[in-house]
């Protein structure tokens, strides 16, 4: 199946939208305004928006976060961040004896200690 690319985001062609509205929609999804949107795409705002318009309505959703929830859900578009996390998790499952790997803990609290410390030594001067 072919897809197109637009940002970090990826979209299913042939899956209820056209290819300029599909364009229009990830562009959407990458957090663009219509202006912004019709300055990727080459066209004009009045275009960028009819695109827009026209994918909301065959998604049937009143907002374009709408439009977009409705679109991953129904697999039309995913974030390509996705298959980074994937990759990330599958390495950090294969490599678990890694013994350059540390966890980090939180740092001790001791400014609270140096502070009564520091007052009782002033005092100990000053008498």
């Amino acid at each position: 199946m072919e897809t197109i690319t637009c940002g970090s985001w990826i979209g299913q062609l042939g899956k209820a939208l056209a290819p300029r509205e599909l364009e229009a929609l990830l562009w959407v999804a990458q957090g663009l305004t219509t202006k912004e949107v019709a300055r990727q795409m080459a066209v004009s705002p009045g275009t960028a928006a009819n695109r827009i318009e026209n994918a909301l309505f065959k998604l049937e959703a009143k907002r374009r976060l709408d439009a977009v929830m409705k679109a991953m859900h129904q697999q039309i578009i995913n974030p390509l961040c996705i298959v980074l996390v994937c990759i990330m998790a599958m390495h950090a499952s294969l490599n678990d004896g890694d013994p350059m790997r540390r966890d980090r803990r939180a740092p001790e609290r001791r400014t609270a200690q140096v502070r009564i410390v520091r007052k009782a030594e002033a005092l100990e001067l000053h008498a």
